[in-house]
């Protein structure tokens, strides 16, 4: 089980790096290219997933599970990106938003599909948090995020998370975001949760990635900076499993 896996590797003190892959931005070569890199990386979890995905999700996620024995989760922006070709899913409830169809309505719609696929449903509570300009996932969404400053909100919204029963907590700045979320921000969040602290968006740097983790962050998400310069992917691995 992924999620068991993550729990105990947390207990042991262990640092997670998840690498986030948009198909819309690959080509079938290129995606293999980003296989590869992540195989050689020793990268802990592939996310899939994206705003729109127009490239199709059932085939890019058989290329990945055919060329990589690393857990593959869903990470859908609707209904329509789920796939029984992965391993798991993130069944993101989007908590910092008041939009239902995030927060319930669209798991109503596709759960009796996750149910027949068999995939492992890892319940996670989404955390928009500003990130220094508007987003995809802000756009697509149709909620504000919360103000970058507002750490007392944004704990109180992961604190309610946890209480419902959701299984990680996921703070998010959003894809291409120019600012990275708070370390304090992160802290914060951390010491007052006892599940998993999933945090991406915005870290480009191996200071970025380092501070995170230190703050309280135990999986860190990374995507577009990838995209951007995958030769780092593996410095940035590294760097997450030594901390």
């Amino acid at each position: 089980m992924i999620y068991n896996d993550i729990l105990k590797k947390i207990k042991n003190g262990k640092k997670l790096f998840a690498l986030l892959v948009d198909p819309d931005n690959h080509s079938e070569k290129s995606l293999l290219k980003v296989v590869n890199n992540a195989n050689d990386s020793h990268v802990d979890l592939i996310l899939i997933g994206g705003s729109l995905l127009n490239n199709h999700i059932d085939h890019s996620a058989t290329l990945i599970k055919n060329n990589t024995k690393i857990p593959l989760l869903l990470f859908p922006g609707s209904p329509l990106q789920i796939t029984p070709n992965a391993d798991g899913i993130l069944l993101l409830s989007l908590i910092s938003g008041r939009n239902p169809d995030l927060l319930i309505g669209n798991h109503v719609i596709a759960s009796a599909y996750i149910k027949r696929s068999g995939l492992e449903v890892l319940p996670t509570g989404y955390v928009l948090v500003e990130g220094g300009k508007s987003t995809s996932v802000e756009y697509m969404s149709n909620t504000r995020p919360i103000p970058a400053e507002k750490t007392d909100i944004a704990i109180a919204t992961a604190m309610a998370g946890e209480m419902l029963g959701l299984k990680l907590i996921y703070l998010e700045a959003g894809s291409g975001a120019k600012n990275h979320i708070t370390f304090d921000l992160i802290s914060g969040v951390k010491k007052n949760i006892n599940i998993p602290l999933i945090v991406g968006g915005g870290i480009k740097t191996e200071n970025d990635i380092e501070q995170t983790v230190k703050a309280g962050a135990d999986i860190v998400v990374i995507g577009t900076a990838i995209e951007q310069n995958p030769k780092i992917l593996k410095k940035l691995v590294q760097i997450t499993h030594s901390l």
